[in-house]
């Protein structure tokens, strides 16, 4: 059973280098990240309202029953980067694929902000993202992974609200598996 794991999880890390590790997360991914985001549907008008957000330009998930996710990114408050994040989740069940997205938490106020930084943050079965429909293209090569993505005014397939201070909206970059789920998603912050 222990042999069938470790080669599990090495078939997972093998799917997941090309989005994860070989991803390029420089400043300008970050900034297309955000970009996407602010003219993709409903995401845009929290750019606005919002205390604060995180943007993870790209999150790299992969299963095989066991499965995991893993991103770096940033953490802004009133529009300066305050931070650093990163999340990892970890899931068991019939499912298979690789994928990976980017996503951004907005927070609504300073309360919901210094909950997310206070240490490990986790979001439960209670909380959902919505998708933003997007064109979006992927490619692995030798020199790492790349990807883009468009979003329009109306691309997001339903309106995102606050549920206790936080809303999530994702946008597919690339793969297989048909949804970017943040249930379990654990977050680890560190201050600039």
């Amino acid at each position: 059973m222990r042999k069938g794991l470790k080669r599990t999880g090495w078939i997972l890390l093998v799917m997941l280098a090309p989005f994860a590790f070989g991803a390029d997360e420089s400043k300008d991914s970050y900034t297309d990240a955000i970009k996407v985001f602010k003219s993709a549907g409903e995401s845009s008008k929290f750019f606005k309202d919002s205390y604060g957000y995180a943007v993870f330009p790209t999150i790299g998930k992969g299963a095989i029953i066991v499965g995991g996710a893993y991103g770096d990114g940033r953490v802004y408050a009133q529009g300066k980067q305050i931070g650093t994040a990163s999340m990892a989740q970890l899931s068991v069940g019939l499912q298979m694929g690789g994928q990976a997205y980017s996503e951004i938490i907005f927070f609504q106020d300073k309360r919901s902000l210094d909950e997310f930084t206070s240490g490990n943050f986790e979001f439960g079965a209670d909380i959902g993202a919505v998708a933003i429909t997007a064109g979006a293209s992927a490619g692995a090569g030798t020199s790492g992974a790349t990807a883009s993505a468009s979003g329009g005014q109306h691309d997001a397939t339903t309106a995102g609200n606050y549920y206790k201070g936080v809303v999530v909206f994702t946008v597919a970059k690339g793969g297989l598996m048909y949804q970017a789920a943040v249930e379990g998603q654990k977050f680890t912050y560190k201050a600039l």
